[in-house]
């Protein structure tokens, strides 16, 4: 069975920094891409970026492009998600999902950027 697990999550101030990590089990964590989607409150779903397996970059969404760096540990089977100067509009709930059809999800962890 396929699990994903998100943590990290929490409240920050604006231009703070957070590490969301998905741990992953149940299927080859080498062989398939894995992506970061986040939902803010009131508004649909957004990917934020992916990780392809090998050697393949990282590829975001223009609005976390330079603030947001995905990587993956495949000895830990963990995706992360480093975040770095957030902003309120950063606000949301995280879901790491897997693959390029996205077939499986995490249960999603809450950022908020406040003062």
């Amino acid at each position: 069975e396929v699990q994903l697990v998100e943590s990290g999550g929490g409240l920050v101030q604006p231009g703070g920094s957070l590490r969301l990590s998905c741990a992953a089990s149940g299927f080859t964590f080498g062989s398939d891409i894995m992506n970061w989607v986040r939902q803010a409150p009131g508004k649909g779903l957004e990917w934020v970026g992916d990780v392809h397996s090998g050697s393949g970059s990282p590829t975001y969404a223009d609005s976390v492009k330079g603030r947001f760096t995905v990587s993956r540990d495949y000895a830990k089977n963990t995706m992360y998600l480093q975040m770095n100067n957030l902003k309120p509009e950063d606000t949301a709930v995280y879901y790491c999902a897997k693959s390029i059809s996205f077939d499986n999800w995490g249960q999603g962890i809450q950022v908020t950027v406040s003062s």
